[in-house]
């Protein structure tokens, strides 16, 4: 059986094949759908973890315990379960465990583009590169045989091209791995500093035989050629070159990339006259290569900014400019830029627009789609940093208002499923420290940026289970928290009570703002708790005054043409802009 598929669909597949029992994850683009397929799969257990290391953690413990494991997260959640991972390294593993690390190149939904290709020389493990959806099911199976053979966890590094691409996959029989068995083992498992000397002086020996095995691998290819240009490239870049070089040049296709093949390499440098290193980000393979003394050519030619392109590598390295970059150039004097913006009736709007008129406050943000307060016109927000750092960073910057004697408040606004993630802690820190700085929770029912994912605060797993539904207001309660308020964000009038309350407090306050995303499917609770039925607004155009306060609001149904429109195909009746109106000229259809 074949059929077309998403290297994360893929990767899913490859899972269920290769006999995996537990897997879990944090969602996060370009990594979500990893885990949204494994779900599909009920030879498998799967959940959503609060946070990348829970999430790793849960897989590690899945390991130990001797099944094959898998935890899915992006780029920047390696960063948050980095401490696991670099201990997991250390010990190795029982039952083979797989971290796909989806990197996102071009940072088209992130906040930048590191490389975690390091993350796997940093933490002494296996690294695995697929390079297209096929691959992306078939190393997997390969990266559990390695995982056991080597007792080491692998990092399976995808890209976002990789991710969301599709190519033909054709499938196999699941492989039933059952449970390998557990056996108490205080010497590996428990990382003291005692057991943890002794167990790096086995990792070392195993990154020799590592790359022994790299070099004898399939996964790792050479395609020959002509001779006198030789490319060493992986995942999707190889796809790249192959689209500039076709078959005139010849290839070192590397699909298991740490440890590197350097006696592979070493001959495939040998035989060319000129060897080229395409690589996307970092240069991660050709810095290994020139460290050996191996004449290539890379970075100096290729950027390592951004995403690459057949286009891109073409005009670094043939001087020629190719079909796309000369289409895309004639056309972009036509095409009108259309920035990212909060959606129609989205429940942030009305909070953002409040708090947008406050003077002498400091906005922190964080991860997530209200992230899109900080754009034109709302212009709310002041930074981003991290998950969970709006309240943490706000907290410190109230501290330095404070301890100066600068007169500023600091209003820190994070996300409900951001919260869960890591801003509980933050808030904790602000109990602790006596601080008193403002933390706004979004609670819009879901986690919304990236898809609709359930989290604690929905009351339902990953699995579609009813299960414990965390309530933010008690877990803000039992902290410590005394000031809490909860409002509905729609309502403006509520909003401005509610920040007025907390401005004027000396105390720490928190906000929590409920109601649904606008794009959301509505439990049965949310259609018990709130009014979701389906409203429209309209403009009375003999009432409009062309004032333009409605566009301030920053909806995108709205709309100005001589007199302000609402476009009823994407209003779902939020009342913001009627709420925002002077001359009472925007009303609800039907009324």
């Amino acid at each position: 059986m074949k059929k077309l598929m998403t290297g994360n669909e893929a990767i899913a597949r490859g899972f269920y094949e290769a006999g995996g029992s537990i897997a879990c994850a944090y969602p996060g683009t370009p990594s979500t759908e990893v885990l949204e397929n494994i779900a599909l799969y009920k030879d498998i257990y799967s959940e959503w973890a609060p946070n990348e290391k829970v999430a790793l953690e849960v897989a590690i413990g899945s390991s130990i315990a001797g099944a094959r494991s898998l935890a899915a997260m992006k780029h920047v959640g390696v960063n948050v379960a980095a401490d696991p991972l670099m201990t997991f390294g250390y010990t190795g593993v029982n039952g083979g465990m797989v971290l796909v690390s989806a990197d996102d190149p071009g940072m088209h939904s992130s906040q930048n583009e590191q490389d975690n290709r390091y993350y796997a020389k940093f933490a002494k493990i296996a690294m695995i590169e697929p390079s297209d959806s096929q691959e992306a099911k078939d190393f997997m199976k390969d990266a559990m045989e390695i995982s056991e053979k080597f007792d080491v966890p692998v990092l399976y590094r995808v890209t976002t091209r990789i991710c969301h691409s599709k190519t033909l996959v054709e499938f196999s029989d699941r492989e039933e791995v059952g449970i390998k068995k557990y056996e108490k083992n205080i010497a590996k498992f428990v990382a003291t500093p005692g057991n943890g000397r002794k167990l790096h002086v086995v990792v070392e020996d195993k990154l020799k035989k590592m790359e022994e095995f790299s070099n004898e691998t399939r996964l790792n290819q050479v395609e020959w050629n002509d001779k006198k240009v030789g490319v060493i490239t992986s995942g999707i870049s190889y796809q790249y070159a192959k689209e500039v070089f076709g078959d005139n040049v010849s290839y070192l296709k590397l699909g298991f990339t740490h440890p590197l093949p350097f006696a592979k390499i070493e001959d495939f440098a040998k035989q060319v006259e000129t060897l080229y290193v395409i690589e996307e980000l970092e240069p991660y393979i050709e810095e290994q290569i020139k460290a050996r003394g191996i004449d290539c050519i890379g970075k100096e030619k290729i950027s390592n900014l951004g995403e690459l392109n057949p286009d891109i590598i073409a005009s670094a390295l043939l001087g020629t400019e190719g079909e796309v970059a000369a289409a895309v150039a004639e056309l972009k004097e036509d095409v009108i830029g259309r920035p990212p913006t909060l959606c129609a009736g989205c429940p942030h709007r009305g909070f953002f627009y409040t708090l947008s008129k406050k003077k002498n406050v400091m906005i922190t943000g964080d991860i997530g789609c209200y992230t899109l307060g900080s754009a034109e016109p709302l212009n709310a927000m002041d930074t981003c940093i991290c998950m969970g750092a709006s309240i943490s960073a706000g907290h410190g910057a109230q501290k330095a208002f404070n301890f100066h004697n600068v007169d500023k408040r600091v209003v820190s606004v994070i996300g409900d499923s951001t919260f869960f993630h890591t801003g509980i802690l933050s808030l904790v820190d602000v109990m602790y420290n006596k601080g008193n700085s403002i933390t706004v929770i979004l609670d819009n029912r879901i986690t919304g940026m990236t898809g609709h994912q359930q989290n604690p605060g929905t009351g339902y797993t990953l699995m579609g289970e009813e299960t414990n539904q965390i309530d933010i207001p008690s877990v803000c309660k039992a902290i410590g928290v005394k000031n809490i308020i909860v409002v509905n964000p729609l309502d403006l009038n509520a909003n401005e009570e509610a920040l007025n309350k907390a401005l004027a407090s000396d105390e720490p306050s928190v906000i929590i703002t409920q109601w649904p995303c606008a794009l959301k499917k509505f439990s049965k609770e949310d259609k018990e708790r709130f009014d979701c039925t389906p409203k429209t607004y309209e403009v009375k155009e003999d009432k409009c005054k062309q004032c333009k306060m409605c566009l301030k609001s920053g909806c995108p149904a709205i709309s100005f043409d001589e007199v302000a429109k609402i476009d009823k195909t994407m209003c779902v009746g939020c009342s913001v802009c009627a709420q925002v109106c002077p001359f009472d000229a925007i009303e609800k259809v039907g009324e």
